[in-house]
């Protein structure tokens, strides 16, 4: 793996430091921002809800609203189906939110709709549009979240039966363009859209959704002038964000609605968070989105990845402490069940993928007969951690003659538009920049991974290589409570917005391979004078392989400043995090 210091934007550097922000926080950001972006250096040092643009703004969004006050007004049947994921819950929970306890919508005229990964498949599937179809609580308006774009056929199936599809998600527009047969699409990808972020989640265009739906419902007199707005929801909108991956460096608006979600989460006051505080203990408290990505993320996906995802909503929806934890101990689970399936994919497919890239593909496609399609997202994305290209793992589907694969990225490549220009092998497909899905006949396997590889050629000029960057050269000697402080002052951080690592010279006094499987270093290591313990995660590629740092060597490594806290006290650690 390559590793190269960030390259630094003058103008933010110089934007920042006349915003406030101290010297490294300005380097920081300057790593994170380039040129074009001097302008949002305010809104990724000091997040906040002013920088959120009108949900007017979203195209088509007073079609949707005018139809939801109807419904509303006259007592009708309104559906939800949104997608299985954390966005997909986080939204469908926002949703269900807002229409029972802001605006009065009983629970019987309400109905969820979530599709299982394994039975139904992503988004507005033929088996999904069935069920709905053949309820007795059949609704007369359905709304979608999280998904939609890619499925005019079973929209135009629902609108045929006299249902109106407000679609609302944040994928990628298909080539043939916004599904015609919707009633309305909220999508800020879509052309024509004067909304100024489309980096948003599916989550937050629920919200945004919901949000007109309160102002349509004040003016239309249903709703008390000084209603309550929505910010009681924006921890379920802080959750999907972080989880989903979306941009939190250029989106001032992403880092406005973590930042007060996590205020939200962190006040303890919804059951599934008190739930979520005593599983992870006094000593990792506050919660901080790196909690939420790591820990609370892969629970809530995990559900969707093996079985029904309607436990995960009811632990979103749990009245009381004891019922969240019964859902989040079985989500638990659920988690450990996704790892012990992730291992054996993952052990699969690397020397597949390792191989691809040895032969020169710009693009890796494998396929694995006992995969499980659950984790086969995450086996991407380890992929292309660890080879730094695109990669397209696959796995059997429910119809024989087909897998069902998911698409990992890297920057540089358009994950959609690279499927896009695949299109003539796949049975369906869909999603964005960074990651996509699709459904593709076992007989065009070959093909399709010719084309895609050809694809991938057509938008980068060179063969991608993994890359870790960092932020320069900091002593470790110099790991301070005021240095975590700064570093903490620029939070949230997450996809495009990096929690900042550095390159020191660490002298290894002890280490041992710590884990289950154990992969993982622990070391004592010196530097400067100080002493400290600390942990690199992942050092190993396979349990019993040789370390890459040796007792007693000086080495230049890529670390880490975190503040650890165990049994309630405090300590500083370098976290190593690779070679530099």
């Amino acid at each position: 793996m390559q590793c190269a210091p960030r390259a630094l934007s003058e103008a933010v550097f110089d934007q920042a430091l006349n915003s406030g922000a101290t010297l490294l926080q300005a380097r920081i950001l300057a790593g994170r921002l380039s040129d074009h972006q001097a302008d949002q250096v305010a809104g990724a040092l000091n997040p906040s809800l002013k920088h959120l643009a009108s949900p007017m703004r979203l195209r088509g969004m007073d079609i949707a609203i005018a139809r939801l006050v109807r419904a509303i007004e006259q007592g009708e049947s309104i559906g939800l189906i949104t997608d299985y994921d954390v966005d997909g819950i986080t939204s469908h929970w926002v949703l269900l939110h807002a229409l029972r306890h802001h605006f009065g919508v009983p629970s019987e005229r309400l109905s969820s709709w979530i599709g299982h990964r394994i039975h139904d498949g992503y988004g507005i599937s033929q088996t999904l549009v069935d069920r709905l179809l053949s309820s007795p609580t059949r609704p007369s308006v359905v709304v979608t979240a999280d998904c939609g774009t890619s499925d005019e056929a079973r929209i135009a199936q629902l609108a045929a039966a006299g249902i109106d599809v407000i679609v609302g998600d944040h994928h990628a527009i298909p080539a043939e363009g916004v599904p015609a047969s919707a009633l309305a699409v909220i999508n800020p990808t879509q052309p024509d859209c004067d909304y100024p972020d489309p980096s948003i989640a599916g989550v937050m265009v629920s919200w945004l959704i919901m949000s007109g739906l309160r102002q349509g419902l004040i003016e239309a007199g249903q709703l008390a002038a000084d209603a309550p707005k929505l910010i009681d929801a924006l921890d379920a909108v802080a959750l999907g964000t972080v989880a989903d991956c979306v941009d939190l460096g250029g989106s001032a608006i992403n880092r406005a609605v973590v930042r007060a979600g996590l205020g939200q989460i962190n006040r303890l006051q919804r059951p599934v968070w008190q739930a979520f505080a005593e599983l992870m203990g006094a000593d990792n408290l506050p919660i901080s989105a790196e909690t939420l990505a790591f820990q609370m993320g892969p629970r809530i996906n995990a559900r969707g990845r093996i079985d029904d995802p309607m436990q995960a909503l009811y632990l979103m929806l749990s009245g009381a402490k004891g019922e969240a934890i019964r859902h989040l101990n079985q989500l638990s689970q659920d988690n450990e069940s996704r790892k012990a399936l992730e291992r054996t994919m993952v052990d699969a497919c690397m020397p597949k993928a390792v191989r691809q890239r040895e032969t020169g593909r710009f693009c890796v496609v494998v396929s694995d007969e006992g995969g499980h399609p659950g984790v086969q997202g995450i086996v991407a994305s380890r992929i292309t951690e660890r080879t730094g290209l695109p990669s397209v793992v696959l796995a059997p589907a429910q119809a024989p003659a087909y897998f069902v694969g998911s698409m990992r990225s890297v920057p540089g490549v358009n994950a959609k538009q690279a499927l896009q220009a695949c299109s003539q092998w796949l049975s369906r497909f869909g999603g964005h920049h960074g990651a996509a899905g699709l459904t593709l006949p076992k007989a065009h396997l070959t093909e399709f991974a010719m084309a895609l590889d050809t694809a991938v050629r057509q938008q980068v000029s060179e063969q991608p290589q993994p890359m870790r960057w960092h932020d320069g050269d900091l002593d470790p000697a110099d790991l301070s409570a005021p240095l975590i402080e700064q570093i903490d002052g620029l939070q949230p951080y997450g996809r495009g917005f990096e929690a900042p690592s550095f390159v020191g010279v660490f002298k290894i006094d002890a280490l041992r391979a710590v884990g289950k499987d154990p992969v993982h270093l622990s070391l004592q290591v010196s530097c400067g004078g100080r002493q400290f313990r600390t942990v690199w995660f992942r050092a190993l590629k396979r349990a019993g392989e040789t370390a890459p740092v040796a007792l007693g060597q000086s080495v230049r490594l890529v670390w880490r400043p975190v503040s650890e806290t165990f049994r309630g006290e405090t300590r500083l650690v370098p976290r190593i995090e690779g070679l530099a």
